[in-house]
């Protein structure tokens, strides 16, 4: 295989085979293309030339029937840390089994696998709870499920002590013994002796060995992995490719890319070395090399040649199920948003307004001599719960899909539908925000004058709220359109401040926008345009505060005009604001997705 960048090629020449029954460990220098060539093996990022060939089948252009039989498990954990062992490899088992398994057959292999990597007796624990050994079990037993003949790992003994890398090791070394082909990408070299056979990558991509694991060293001619990588560092120009393809191992386990019956290269019990690959060992090894037969192999643990996918609606009540429980569970997380409505509210309260959202003075307009008098307290009040509304709303989201995008990509490369993803997240959000948004208007009305009558219902107070509450589903929109363009969640915060000081200055609160060419136009992209415009037309604020224009004491803002058709024109303009946000996640979303699967 061969792989490229626009700045240098990352793999080149790569070429192995994986047989049955065997664990290879694949390792080289820090930048060589170990996980580079992991994402080539499962489709995340295409080869740019050669080919992945299951049982014969293409990857790329078989991709929706072998996704089944490829398992990847991620250096990140593809798990949600707030659920138990057995939640979450619930969810999961509904997610990835064929949509007529029913609920007794999955629950059932949850239990299987979680005996198989010695996890039952912490099946109701929460992930949280777990060591970091314990936690990468939980990791592998997602990916059983479906029965995988593939199992591939990156980095799966990063961060763990020695002891815990030893441990997931010889799991890895059982999952092998057990039917399965693992491979995995590591930078400890204290197990490797547990391979069957190693790729080793030098600096470029290159193939500097792929072999038996006992013999890699002396093919070398180094006692320690330590000065072989030494070796690739002092000669980065040296063609480390050349030299392996002159070996005995070159001709025996690359030349002939056939599936082959696992070759167990363990030393003997009494100690004593194993026969060196040789005339006779390459031509025994060669002959016992055969095509494996249709439907053998990968498709044993696989299962069926063609799985149906679970529905989407199956995979939508899943989804929403799952985050629901995720919320739950994180208890601080609740509390964050009880609170934060409720804090929003009891601000929005000590703005003073003597008058509410009513007339000033209902009196002194009658008489001539009498200066006029203005509701000056309206307004702010307004920005007050456009603040409380598009903060409340944005927070909720903006961390929602960046720290979950490794759950993501891997559920979606298994056949997670795109829209189901997003619609869940928005319908759960969207409730949630929805009440907060509640919940701060209806504090901040309380106690408040208001018109008895609305522009569109009555009493006035049904508008006012569903104008807040627009506006923050709307927010929460946003906040997802934020998580859905950064890469890392630590982006987030600045971009969360930004958003919700660019929602302040352009909601038409703080100055007039109406009357600023260029501004004005701009601010119709912006949420709180128009929210604040749906109650300043339910107050008639044009007629009740102060002019927006002291020169032109009549000019007021069109979009605050006191009619029904311009509250819904405000309304209907919010809730499109929200449905564009929907369509702009589903197509930042696709970027994050495996090459293949960008489509749909």
């Amino acid at each position: 295989m061969r792989q490229r960048s626009e700045t240098k090629t990352l793999l080149n020449q790569v070429s192995l085979d994986l047989p049955e029954k065997a664990l290879v460990g694949i390792v080289g220098p820090s930048g060589c293309g170990k996980s580079t060539l992991l994402r080539a093996l499962t489709g995340y990022q295409p080869a740019d030339e050669g080919e992945v060939l299951y049982d014969g089948l293409n990857l790329y252009t078989h991709f929706a029937e072998l996704r089944q039989r490829v398992a990847l498990v991620p250096q990140d954990d593809v798990l949600h840390p707030q659920l138990t062992v057995r939640k979450a490899l619930s969810y999961g088992a509904k997610l990835r089994f064929p949509r007529d398994s029913d609920a007794a057959t999955r629950e059932e292999r949850v239990k299987e696998v979680l005996e198989e990597l010695g996890l039952s007796h912490r099946m109701d624990t929460r992930i949280t709870a777990l060591s970091g050994g314990q936690r990468k079990r939980v990791s592998v037993a997602m990916e059983l499920l479906t029965k995988p003949a593939l199992l591939l790992l990156d980095e799966p003994t990063s961060g763990l002590d020695p002891g815990l890398d030893r441990q997931v090791m010889q799991m890895l070394r059982g999952l092998a013994d057990g039917g399965r082909r693992v491979a995995v990408v590591t930078h400890s070299i204290a197990n490797l002796h547990l391979c069957d056979r190693l790729l080793v990558l030098a600096p470029g991509g290159r193939t500097a060995y792929f072999g038996p694991s006992q013999y890699a060293l002396e093919f070398f001619g180094y006692d320690d992995w330590a000065d072989v990588f030494h070796a690739f560092d002092l000669h980065p120009d040296r063609d480390w490719t050349a030299r392996y393809h002159k070996s005995i191992h070159y001709r025996t386990y690359t030349t002939v890319m056939e599936e082959v019956a696992a070759q167990r290269t363990d030393p003997p019990a009494d100690g004593t070395q194993p026969e060196k690959p040789g005339a006779e060992g390459l031509k025994k090894h060669r002959k016992q090399r055969k095509r494996p037969k249709a439907g053998g192999g990968l498709r044993e643990f696989a299962g069926a040649e063609s799985v149906r996918p679970p529905s989407w609606r199956s995979q939508f009540t899943t989804l929403m199920r799952r985050n629901l429980s995720v919320i739950a569970a994180d208890r601080g997380h609740a509390g964050l948003l009880l609170a934060l409505p409720l804090i929003m509210g009891v601000l929005s309260v000590t703005v003073p307004a003597q008058y509410g959202f009513m007339a000033a003075t209902q009196t002194c307009a009658k008489l001539a001599s009498c200066a006029p008098n203005y509701n000056v307290d309206a307004q702010p009040v307004l920005l007050v719960l456009a603040v409380g509304a598009c903060l409340t709303g944005t927070a909720n989201s903006v961390r929602e899909l960046v720290q979950e995008r490794v759950v993501y990509q891997r559920e979606r490369a298994i056949g997670l539908a795109r829209s189901a993803y997003v619609l869940s997240k928005v319908m759960v959000l969207g409730l949630i925000t929805a009440v907060q948004g509640f919940v701060v208007v209806a504090i901040g009305l309380a106690g408040r004058r208001l018109p008895p009558v609305g522009l569109v219902t009555t009493p006035s107070e049904i508008e006012l709220v569903l104008a807040v509450v627009l506006l923050s589903t709307t927010s929460m929109m946003l906040g997802l359109i934020i998580s859905a363009l950064v890469r890392t969640a630590e982006k987030t915060m600045p971009l969360l401040v930004l958003a919700t000081v660019v929602q302040v200055m352009f909601s038409g609160a703080v100055f007039p926008l109406f009357n600023q060419v260029g501004l004005n136009q701009l601010s119709w992209l912006v949420p709180s345009r128009w929210a604040v415009a749906a109650q300043a037309a339910t107050i008639n604020l044009s007629r009740i505060g102060p002019p927006a224009d002291d020169k032109h004491p009549h000019s007021a803002d069109p979009l605050w005009v006191h009619t029904a058709h311009q509250w819904w024109l405000d309304a209907g303009v919010l809730e499109g604001l929200g449905l564009v946000g929907i369509i702009v996640v589903l197509v930042l979303l696709r970027r994050h997705e495996p090459l293949v699967m960008r489509r749909g």
